[in-house]
């Protein structure tokens, strides 16, 4: 037999109990006081949000936040040090087009987030989630909003036998069909809430889902097997070297890597020219000027598409003017743009690098 349709109203009770406390988010007691969503803490969060955790971003966000606590604040802020408050947070292409938005909302919209979803895409960076996200969350507009954890549980109520990505279009009909007028923004974060915290990957707690009585794939008994996906193919491997160069006191020679491109703006040590299409060079024939080069092992980073394998190598006591970069000293790293990549081709070279930073 097959069950009744999923109520909105059963899932918005859910979340009245049970919602998470995140720094973005209105408390209930603000809410209780006409608070309402910032639609900047909402984008903010929802670009952050992407491809990273929600225990990752929330010290990012309250960074961010601290620093510039208005979207005009951000648009003003020089893009090195948005670089390098985004450091470590990955996907450096948000983190470009975050301030890019930002200079838009501040010059073509006078400080305001447009309010409806259609507008919110004419801004750099944001595409069809997160302008529904924002547009639903901080100006209830009922729209279908569905990332990830939304897709589990759009597939387990439904028992959607198509694969992902192609069936996006699928689940996105049935979401729209339970997107609710009233509280649209709630009933996303609520859905948002249940896939993080219920309908889980793995070991879904179905016995405290309030939708359990309307999940077709637990009436069968096998919600684990959903959402049905593609088979991944496996990422190339890329190969390369970068080069730790220390002056005599105590200082690491950085660069900037070119504005637009992988890890584009960032900060790096000097590396050969790997690229996700290519391999670089990996050995000392290769470092960016002679010195007395030293092999520190192998590190590998995983990046979206391929894997990168860097051959390590230190120099100590290098003579060079930094005419192609500048010299940091290792008790300051931690104030530059260093994405993960290099954080572990410099650990590999000097060990304690991060330790001592400060």
């Amino acid at each position: 037999m097959i069950p009744d349709p999923p109520n909105a109203q059963d899932l918005l009770a859910w979340y009245d109990r049970h919602r998470r406390e995140l720094p973005w988010r209105v408390t209930p007691d603000m809410r209780a006081a006409g608070g309402v969503n910032d639609p900047y803490h909402v984008w903010l969060s929802e670009v952050m949000l992407q491809q990273t955790t929600v225990a990752a971003v929330k010290a990012y966000f309250e960074k961010f936040v601290r620093l510039w606590p208005r979207v005009e604040d951000l648009a003003a802020a020089d893009v090195e040090d948005v670089m390098k408050a985004w450091a470590g947070l990955g996907y450096y292409a948000r983190a470009r087009n975050l301030k890019k938005c930002a200079e838009a909302v501040a010059e073509m919209h006078g400080g305001r987030f447009p309010e409806t979803s259609e507008q919110l895409r004419t801004l750099p960076g944001i595409g069809d989630y997160t302008s529904a996200a924002i547009a639903a969350i901080a100006f209830d507009e009922p729209v279908p909003v569905m990332d990830g954890n939304v897709e589990r549980v759009i597939s387990r109520v439904f028992r959607i036998e198509a694969a992902l990505p192609s069936a996006k279009p699928i689940f996105r009909r049935h979401l729209a069909t339970l997107t609710p007028d009233m509280r649209p923004g709630d009933f996303a974060q609520a859905m948002m809430d249940l896939g993080a915290t219920i309908c889980t990957p793995r070991r879904p707690a179905c016995a405290l889902c309030p939708w359990r009585d309307s999940c077709r794939a637990l009436q069968e008994g096998d919600p684990e097997l959903f959402p049905v996906k593609a088979g991944k193919k496996a990422k190339p491997v890329r190969i390369g070297a970068a080069y730790v160069a220390l002056d005599g006191a105590g200082s690491v020679l950085l660069r900037k890597r070119p504005p637009e491109g992988l890890l584009g703006g960032m900060s790096e040590v000097p590396t050969t020219d790997w690229t996700s299409n290519r391999d670089g060079g990996t050995g000392i024939d290769h470092a960016p000027f002679a010195a007395d080069w030293q092999p520190c092992g192998t590190v590998t980073h995983v990046f979206t598409h391929f894997e990168l394998r860097l051959s390590i190598y230190r120099a100590d006591r290098v003579e060079q003017d930094g005419d192609n970069g500048w010299w940091v000293p290792v008790t300051k790293l931690d104030g530059e743009a260093l994405p993960t990549v290099m954080k572990k081709a410099i650990a590999a070279a000097i060990p304690d690098a991060f330790k001592i930073s400060h």
